[in-house]
């Protein structure tokens, strides 16, 4: 691995590439950093504490959420209106013809797609300064300095959003691997002192007379290590279905008659279903946490918001259905397999054994079924186990299972994407 990276140094190109991805996270990281004026952070520190949304947009800002700083939004509104417009590309014709018409289409989606980003910057910009407000975390909420402070404050947020987002751009065109994904991958890993401070924590429950965390701790490690490797090989790990082409003759010439394959990869919806499902799980023990209900006076609604809480074996269940649910509907939107078959029957492709049309279509999707619910069963496992083991060992491990998920995803990608670099420079690559 060590040679693997001298080797892409040595590429004058690659390693300029490489230097320009530090350079937009070490941006990235300034700006978590650098505090919007007339607000006082340490009043929110018990707002971040539990598993609500705001514990997960904190999660995907790397703790810039936390400390309001500029960037504190960090890529959720663009990943939401990436979201969107995939999913009307589906339900509008106009959209679905824009993404048929090549680079130029996609150029115009891309415009689409951060405008949206825009809007919803906005939206959420407002919405965390009534957050913020309501939890008398400003300095000025009356008068002209109130308005004025609240300009000032929506408009660092939206700001903040856009151009983090137009540095991901950045790394796409001059960088290495997915910049979106890279940012999110550096706020994660920024905020990873975590682990740090559970492994002291079982610690000190073991010296304080719990002698079983001797053996949890040794245990957790190695189901972390179990984790990794599972999350790698099932990320790559892909069905195959053989496809045989026809050979037909074209004056002198006979084309065709080679054999290739149709690959279904199993986690073909990647981190996807984990953050919808998160999304609309954390809504209701959000909406708890800011109308501090008394259970006294509120028992059902109190006992309700409660039951969205990230430890409760509730939460689980309907954690891992709706992942499963947003699996099938991701995966649903993404392979068309009567286009599939379509395709096949006009390139004068068949699958051995199937007959064209119709058949081939149900057995694609037979297939698709079956690697979906696969696909949906990982991602369930790798969410939900944190929650499975928090409630054991009394220890909150908070989205670990998602952490690991989009480390694990966007390092295997940009390995891929340096591999495919020094491959075309007739480097050896990481598989070697």
């Amino acid at each position: 691995m060590l040679e693997t990276f001298r080797n892409a140094w040595k590429i004058e190109d690659l390693r300029k590439r490489i230097l320009y991805t530090l350079a937009i996270i070490v941006i990235f990281r300034a700006g978590c950093a650098i505090p919007v004026p007339y607000i006082d952070p340490s009043v929110l520190s018990g707002a971040f504490g539990s598993a609500d949304m705001l514990s997960y947009l904190n999660m995907l800002s790397g703790g810039a959420l936390s400390q309001c700083a500029i960037f504190a939004l960090g890529v959720s509104p663009y990943i939401n209106a990436s979201i969107i417009i995939q999913l009307l590309t589906v339900a509008i014709p106009q959209l679905e013809a824009l993404a048929r018409e090549g680079e130029e289409g996609r150029r115009k989606l891309t415009k689409i797609t951060q405008y949206t980003a825009g809007g919803i910057a906005l939206a959420m910009s407002i919405g965390y300064y009534f957050v913020l407000r309501n939890s008398a975390a400003l300095e000025y909420t009356t008068g002209a300095e109130g308005w004025f402070s609240a300009f000032v404050i929506i408009l660092a947020f939206t700001a903040g959003a856009m151009l983090i987002t137009w540095c991901g751009s950045q790394i796409d065109e001059k960088g290495v691997g997915n910049g979106i994904s890279l940012l999110i991958f550096a706020g994660i890993v920024s905020r990873w002192d975590s682990v740090y401070n559970t492994v002291v924590g079982m610690l000190a429950k073991a010296s304080g007379g719990q002698p079983q965390y001797y053996i949890f701790l040794p245990l957790l490690l190695v189901l972390a290590l179990a984790v990794v490797l599972f999350i790698v090989v099932l990320t790559n790990a892909e069905r195959r279905i053989p496809v045989q082409y026809a050979k037909k003759v074209v004056g002198r010439k006979m084309y065709g008659g080679q054999s290739s394959h149709i690959p279904i990869k199993v986690n073909m919806s990647g981190v996807m279903p984990i953050i919808f499902a998160s999304a609309l799980c954390s809504i209701p023990s959000t909406i708890g946490g800011f109308l501090n209900l008394n259970y006294e006076e509120h028992s059902f609604w109190y006992a309700f918001f409660h039951t969205f809480n990230y430890t409760s074996w509730v939460y689980a269940v309907i954690y891992l259905l709706l992942i499963v649910g947003f699996n099938y509907f991701y995966v649903a939107i993404q392979y068309n397999p009567i286009e599939i078959a379509n395709n096949l029957r006009q390139n004068n492709g068949t699958i051995p054994g199937i007959r064209p049309g119709k058949p081939t279509s149900d057995f694609i999707s037979r297939v698709l079924n079956r690697i979906t619910l696969i696909g949906a069963l990982f991602l369930g496992v790798v969410a939900v186990l944190p929650i499975l083991l928090g409630n054991l060992t009394g220890i909150s491990i908070q989205l670990g299972g998602t952490s690991l998920l989009i480390v694990v995803g966007v390092a295997l990608d940009t390995g891929r994407s340096m591999e495919s670099y020094m491959l075309m420079r007739h480097h050896k690559g990481f598989l070697e």
